[in-house]
């Protein structure tokens, strides 16, 4: 392909806990079976990137590799058998798998050193990914938009319908209001949920989670948390009860806080090594304790479902972008996402 790039700028991440070192990578000369090459126009930053620089499940045994799971782009080129999108498509690439060929990850060098790639990476102005972790979407959608739909959009809404099957009318606390919180915030307003507590460090998030239809917002910095949160639904329970924080105190309260028959989802992930103490009798008796894998969002199906609500003013999803960096600044957002300076998602800006 004549207008194949030689290199891109990319993030890349050589050791745990260290800042991500801007670099020039070489690119391959061509497509193998099953890969799309993407200009990535805007990327999303999510928690589990942090939780990868973190290094929380254990040894990385990919460095130096890339990161980033949600993003816009345009298609520029396609590998052989990929059937699914071709060139000058608008898409959004996404992290759980969807339809088309699952290919070989990407062979990128930086001085003659290879830097790993899965199969869908997007802190980088080019992006070599599998065909089934990239889904076409109309030509005029807002691209800004679209970069949630990788990730923070489906994950949210996935939980609350697929993992936590939240009804009209039930209670639920949604503990960590950053993107993906604040989608299932959002999603929980559709179906009717009440009330709809939203959990957070920080009042900057817990005023837009307001915004995004909850209907209680909760400061967890000080006071007495769980006491809090009974006083607002009842002393009989919370329905439904999901964790954002991966944090075994926090799991263990939103337990012990469900109704004898509620539901407790894990979307964030504690750290390798940290455990959970629960006393388990209540899941014989109809108490429901289980993880999330993404929502168990189908992108082929959800992706369009969402956009159709958002483009028919169903839903909010620009006012969830607070903030915009280049990929040079990406550090900078990084420590903005942390310190909870950031309400919504930040979008590293690649056009």
């Amino acid at each position: 392909m004549s207008s194949f790039p030689k290199t891109m700028k990319a993030a890349v991440l050589t050791e745990l806990k260290a800042p991500l070192v801007i670099a020039v990578l070489q690119m391959p000369d061509q497509l193998a079976a099953g890969q799309v090459l993407v200009k990535v126009h805007f990327s999303g930053i999510c928690g589990s990137q942090l939780g990868e620089i973190d290094g929380v499940k254990g040894e990385d045994k990919f460095l130096p590799h890339l990161l980033g799971h949600e993003a816009s782009g345009t298609v520029l080129g396609i590998g052989p058998g990929v059937k699914n999108v071709k060139p000058a498509d608008k898409v959004v690439l996404h992290w759980r798998k969807g339809l088309g060929i699952e290919s070989e990850p990407p062979l990128y060098t930086w001085n003659k050193l290879r830097v790993n790639a899965g199969w869908i990476t997007t802190f980088n102005e080019y992006a070599i990914v599998s065909e089934n972790r990239v889904t076409a979407i109309p030509a005029d959608s807002d691209l800004e938009v679209a970069a949630l739909l990788g990730c923070a959009v489906t994950t949210g809404f996935g939980v609350v319908e697929n993992n936590a099957k939240l009804r009209i009318g039930e209670s639920v606390v949604i503990f960590g209001a950053g993107g993906v919180g604040l989608n299932m915030v959002q999603a929980a307003s559709l179906v009717s949920a009440y009330p709809i507590i939203a959990v957070d460090l920080h009042d900057n998030r817990l005023d837009l989670a307001r915004q995004m239809g909850a209907t209680h917002g909760v400061n967890s910095s000080g006071g007495d948390v769980r006491q809090t949160i009974l006083g607002i639904a009842g002393n009989a329970g919370i329905d439904v009860f999901i964790d954002n924080t991966g944090q075994p105190s926090v799991i263990e309260m939103g337990y012990q806080i469900t109704k004898p028959q509620g539901r407790v989802t894990l979307v964030g992930v504690p750290r390798k090594g940290d455990h959970i103490n629960i006393h388990s009798l209540p899941l014989h008796f109809g108490k429901i304790l289980s993880g999330s894998h993404g929502g168990e969002t189908v992108p082929q199906t959800d992706i369009p479902r969402y956009h159709r609500l958002y483009r028919s003013g169903r839903i909010k999803l620009r006012e969830l972008i607070t903030d915009y960096y280049a990929l040079d600044q990406i550090n900078e957002a990084i420590a903005c996402m942390r310190s909870g300076k950031i309400s919504g998602r930040c979008l590293i800006k690649m056009i």
